[in-house]
């Protein structure tokens, strides 16, 4: 029997039971379009964290208070233990990270302090802002955020503690709904701020809105909200993308004088970068695009098992034809090669159809998240479908090309 007539036969077995056979097909077409569909979003998340760590800028640092980690080298930090006391970051340390002679890697520096859960009012709205930021203007380059409207505050407006403000695009709708916020008054926490600027939208997935913002003069906030004391953290610009790691290390030299440091390994300031985030989320995806590899390929194993099933029960059912066909001669490879076709007919309409599932599952946002299709996991679903066809389907074709004429003639 040649090739064509083994298919023709096969195609033929499959269409006498048209309901089991599509059974069949739908266990493999959701394995395979699960596997496609669940990396795709492992994928999307990690690309969607990738570009918000990406719009911070790849030559951005920051400056936080507190031990545990040393600021020197691309690495970021030694064991910290033996610091006894954190003196805290402030103004002076940001003016003296701005000396380019001290620091020449360094192109901006803003210090920053946060006041949160601060109330908005304008004309009746109210709007509960997630965070009021006091800073400097170089803030908005080193953080990435740029104005749609209106215009940034300026140094003049930091030295004169002018009562100014750029809002988030979430806060402007929430105050504001369509009308343009700029040039309008809004009283934020009991103090009335102008507000000068909005910033474009950035969006995100965290807990946290990060369009939901009030930028204003550093002085301004410290006299409303959190007193002249110590800054949250201070945000620094490197010349350059290559230019972090001397960057750092200039960071941790100026520091360790204005806090009177003498052992690296006992620094109460941390410097962390967007590289070394970037670096941390990519070894957070792989594992996490494995951990969802697996649990879709546990879905093409059960289909695996539904073709055993199937083929069993369909061996079963077509010994006398199997018997009749081997007493006039059929040789054990036709009967072994027709089982063996129908199961990977099987795998291949069903992987087929969940590739097509797949791809177009995939072009809907799923839980936030626009899952990215990863090439290999579609070719890769189907092949690993066609060889799961032909395994899970050799022991029952086994079986039937194993079965002797007269038994199976006399089976009822």
């Amino acid at each position: 029997m040649n090739p064509l007539e083994t298919l023709r036969f096969a195609v033929g077995g499959l269409a006498a039971n048209k309901v089991r056979s599509a059974l069949t097909m739908l266990g493999v077409l959701i394995g395979v379009a699960a596997v496609i569909i669940l990396l795709a979003v492992g994928n999307g998340s990690s690309q969607s964290v990738k570009d918000s760590i990406e719009k911070l800028g790849t030559n951005a640092l920051t400056v936080s208070s507190g031990t545990g980690f040393g600021g020197g080298g691309a690495g970021g930090g030694q064991s910290s233990s033996t610091a006894t006391t954190v003196k805290p970051l402030t103004v002076d340390d940001a003016r003296a990270l701005a000396d380019p002679s001290a620091a020449p890697h360094i192109e901006s520096v803003a210090p920053e302090v946060t006041s949160s859960s601060q109330t908005a009012l304008y004309d009746g709205a109210s709007h509960a802002v997630s965070q009021v930021v006091g800073t400097y203007p170089a803030y908005f380059k080193t953080s990435n955020s740029k104005v749609g409207k209106g215009d940034y505050f300026s140094a003049d407006d930091v030295l004169n503690s002018r009562k100014v403000a750029v809002i988030g695009s979430t806060t402007a709708t929430d105050l504001f709904g369509t009308a343009n916020p700029v040039g309008k008054k809004i009283v934020l926490g009991g103090t009335p701020f102008t507000v000068v600027g909005v910033l474009e939208a950035k969006g995100g997935t965290g807990f946290q809105d990060p369009d939901d913002v009030v930028v204003a003069p550093l002085p301004t906030v410290q006299n409303a909200f959190t007193g002249f004391g110590s800054v949250s953290q201070i945000l620094v610009e490197a010349t350059s993308a290559g230019a972090t790691t001397q960057a750092q290390n200039e960071i941790t030299t100026v520091l360790m004088g204005t806090h009177g440091i003498k052992d690296a390994n006992a620094l109460d300031f941390r410097i962390s970068s967007q590289q070394s985030l970037l670096s941390t989320q990519s070894d957070t995806n792989k594992t996490f695009t494995v951990l969802l590899g697996a649990v879709a390929a546990i879905s093409l194993l059960v289909g695996g098992i539904g073709i055993t099933n199937i083929m069993l029960v369909t061996v079963t059912e077509r010994t006398r034809e199997i018997g009749i066909r081997k007493a006039i001669g059929a040789p054990r490879g036709v009967i072994l090669g027709q089982f063996l076709a129908e199961s990977t007919l099987l795998s291949l309409i069903g992987g087929g159809l969940g590739v097509v599932a797949g791809l177009i599952g995939s072009r809907f946002t799923i839980v936030g998240i626009k899952p990215v299709i990863i090439p290999e996991s579609v070719w890769g679903a189907f092949a690993i479908a066609v060889a799961i066809g032909l395994f899970f389907g050799g022991y029952p074709a086994n079986r039937a090309a194993a079965l002797r004429p007269i038994e199976a003639l006399r089976h009822e």
